[in-house]
């Protein structure tokens, strides 16, 4: 890694966004748990899709997952995000509006079919232009493929390989901000490691590929680093909306 080219960064909003299914709930909370180990101030927005079971790569199946990041205390999960990590077209239609000027993007390049963007209502074969992104940092790696690449040596069905392309967008953001894996991969273990340890090992994998593609092309100029939180010591504890309600009460 270039030290040359960190930048440090007081905060940063990211957004992880996909289909319903796309796992982009888990990405969100392994990148949001390893940035409050390494101390940083956090508030998160998990976004669920605006239809039940709505049809597959359409604009209402968008899931997303907003973690707000910083160097200090952090009161809410932000208004609009720094970076976006779009899985499809529809994601990617779905949270132009929430992008900062500059913003950087990363798509999946794979996913921008011909059938994917009419799903998603463009009326170009050419989302970029038609969304006016020309002024932003644009990423449009081949996520599926490179991770089926590299899932290629485990014995795994094509459905289970490809749901890991997550695990590779967040080794991508890993990378793009010096966030450790560790923390990524033993949760992994906790989860898939007994009953399905192929699972366990296909979703490390894909992480450290996504980690190593972003170390070694040139499209990110600059990655970032954001210090720990002056936060108070003490026992600290994850809390959602519902439990914060019923202590209310």
């Amino acid at each position: 890694m270039n030290q040359e080219h960190v930048q440090e960064l007081q905060d940063v909003v990211i957004r992880f966004s996909g289909d319903s299914g796309d796992g982009m709930q888990l990405t969100g909370t392994l990148f949001s748990d390893t940035s409050a180990l390494m101390g940083n101030g956090i508030s998160t927005f998990p976004d669920y899709p605006a239809e039940i079971r709505a049809p597959q790569g359409t604009v209402a199946g968008v899931s997303g997952f907003q973690v707000h990041f910083g160097a200090r205390r952090v009161t809410n999960p932000g208004d609009y995000c720094d970076v976006l990590v779009a899985m499809n077209p529809a994601a990617l239609k779905a949270n132009r509006r929430w992008l900062k000027a500059g913003a950087t993007v990363i798509i999946d390049g794979d996913s921008l079919t011909e059938t994917n963007l009419r799903k998603a209502g463009f009326t170009t074969d050419d989302p970029i232009a038609e969304l006016g992104l020309d002024g932003h940092n644009l990423v449009v790696p081949g996520i599926t493929t490179m991770t089926r690449e590299a899932l290629k040596e485990l014995e795994l069905d094509n459905k289970s390989v490809v749901k890991c392309k997550n695990m590779f967008a967040l080794g991508i953001c890993f990378y793009l901000f010096h966030r450790p894996e560790d923390h990524a991969k033993k949760y992994l273990d906790s989860k898939f490691a007994r009953k399905n340890p192929l699972i366990a090992e296909a979703n490390k994998r894909a992480i450290d590929a996504g980690y190593n593609f972003a170390a070694n092309t040139h499209q990110f100029a600059n990655t970032y680093a954001v210090p720990a939180a002056p936060l108070e010591k003490g026992t600290y504890r994850s809390i959602n909306g519902n439990v914060a309600t019923a202590w209310g009460l």
